[in-house]
């Protein structure tokens, strides 16, 4: 098993000019919770989790602001930092005190593609309560998936420099690889690489606490009117349930659970996954089926935020 400085996903930070349309999809529909606006930025927490928030929302030009990764302290931090710094990794902001919510000690930089990636340990615990049956609210935010132009030089990336390991791979006869998931801790994974036209956000996928909580909100967000692209499914990579929705930025947002835990990584294989096979995309053959219309929402617009660090 390797000796992993990350831990964990903490929060997703998006960027979209109908901040005000978002913010209200995102605690009136999705679940979500405000807990800090600082003029257009917005922090929200999910109720069974203990991180400060999981998404932040900041009225701009659509993009990813950032995808914020935990370690467990600042040892590891400065350890991953200089790591980083010796193979010439760009540095957005060197290791130091953070002043969004729950404080903080960590650093920026740029991946391979250009994205902000936060590595912060020290983060202040936030009360959380558990989830009650059958309330359709996320627990925590499961997993971030990108588009990369060049998915498979990045997850080479990821994994020499941050620790990643493959879990499983999705491939096409015709189109080679498609998308590779990467665990940093014992979830089947936390981040995952798509195979795209362009860098984007794939999607966000937010963890709920069961299958009748999972149902229920998917139920919820269909009456709310927003369109539902691909589900109600069962993966088979991870193992996880699926139900995939457009929000008003027009990013792809999932809620799912059940996503699978990796008990012994050393005799882990990942395994090559066929598209073509039904079984691949939806084990239960409940879902819509995947095809080019599905797959073209997720290449989502072209993100603009390579190599450009947000203000905040």
């Amino acid at each position: 098993m390797t000796d992993r400085l990350i831990t964990h996903l903490r929060y997703l930070a998006l960027a979209m000019p109908n901040l005000d349309t978002e913010l209200e999809f995102f605690t009136k529909y999705w679940g979500l919770t405000q807990v800090d606006r600082v003029d257009d930025t917005v922090y929200l927490a999910a109720e069974g989790s203990p991180e400060q928030f999981i998404v932040r929302l900041r009225k701009a030009e659509k993009r990813i602001d950032v995808i914020a990764f935990g370690a467990a302290n600042r040892d590891d931090v400065h350890a991953l930092h200089d790591s980083l710094a010796a193979k010439g990794v760009q540095i957005v902001h060197e290791p130091r005190e953070l002043t969004q919510p729950g404080g903080g000690y960590g650093f920026r930089f740029f991946d391979l593609d250009g994205r902000t990636i936060e590595i912060s340990s020290d983060v202040a615990v936030r009360a959380h309560r558990r989830i009650e049956s059958r309330e359709p609210i996320p627990v925590r935010l499961s997993h971030v998936v990108v588009n990369s132009a060049n998915a498979s030089a990045l997850r080479e990336w990821y994994e020499e420099h941050l620790g990643f390991a493959l879990s499983d791979v999705l491939f096409s006869q015709k189109m080679g690889d498609l998308m590779y998931f990467m665990r940093c801790n014992e979830h089947h994974h936390s981040f995952a690489i798509a195979q795209g036209p362009h860098n984007s956000l794939h999607h966000a996928s937010f963890e709920m606490r069961g299958i009748e909580e999972w149902m229920r909100g998917t139920g919820k967000i269909l009456r709310s009117g927003a369109r539902m692209v691909w589900g109600p499914g069962r993966h088979n990579a991870g193992d996880n349930t699926f139900a995939y929705f457009i929000d008003p930025a027009g990013n792809t947002l999932e809620y799912t659970t059940e996503l699978a835990i990796i008990q012994d990584e050393d005799n882990w294989h990942p395994s090559r996954l066929d598209v073509d096979l039904t079984t691949t995309q939806d084990q239960w053959g409940t879902a819509n089926e995947m095809n080019e219309y599905v797959a073209r929402e997720s290449f989502n617009d072209i993100d603009k935020g390579m190599f450009v660090a947000p203000p905040v």
